[in-house]
């Protein structure tokens, strides 16, 4: 199974659209580990038409908070229908046993012992300034600690969280979620 997992920066805030839709945003850049080379990668707008064929090969699009945010962004410049590709959000999974959100970084540091190594305004920060490095370098930690999270649950059928001071255990049914879904992606691919 090709798993994609993904995470992507933008280049401005909600209050620079004067919107609350993701989709009136601007991304800065994509970043993703693809399971089928076990490597790290980096996607800029003017390389999306390199970045189409490998979501277009996966079996599921892993991503936390991805179904609200990430994927009908990015749907804005893709030209078929990402939403047609399986999507697990890991932030949606937790929502599901507990009935609110948490954020990849407290999941992160009670599962794994691991933080974000910064926030999504520093990312917009970064693009402002022409700091591609330090974008580039806090996405890729971001889909690091969505992939480590993922590959926890799959081993563990939990995550943790921690509240009031004490760790608790998320419990997850991983049971579907390696099950391919079939859907034919062919809007880039070549004949």
């Amino acid at each position: 199974m090709r798993k994609i997992t993904f995470d992507l920066e933008t280049k401005n805030f909600f209050q620079d659209v004067g919107s609350n839709d993701p989709v009136d945003l601007d991304i800065s850049v994509v970043c993703i580990h693809d399971s089928e080379t076990d490597q790290y990668s980096s996607y800029f707008e003017k390389d999306f038409n390199k970045l189409w064929p490998i979501f277009e090969q996966a079996d599921i699009l892993i991503t936390w908070n991805g179904d609200h945010f990430d994927i009908p962004l990015l749907n804005k410049y893709y030209p078929g229908d990402l939403s047609k590709i399986k999507s697990l959000d890991l932030m949606r999974e937790v929502q599901k046993v507990l009935g609110r959100r948490l954020k990849l970084d407290s999941v992160g540091e009670a599962t794994l012992g691991r933080n974000k190594t910064g926030h999504g305004s520093d990312a917009v920060t970064w693009w402002q300034n022409g700091d591609l490095d330090n974008l580039v370098s806090y996405c890729i930690e971001d889909v690091r600690l969505t992939k480590d999270l993922f590959d926890y649950a799959m081993t563990n059928n939990i995550l943790k969280f921690k509240e009031l001071g004490a760790l608790k255990d998320i419990k997850l049914n991983t049971s579907n979620w390696e099950v391919p879904e079939s859907s034919a992606m062919t809007f880039t691919l070549p004949f």
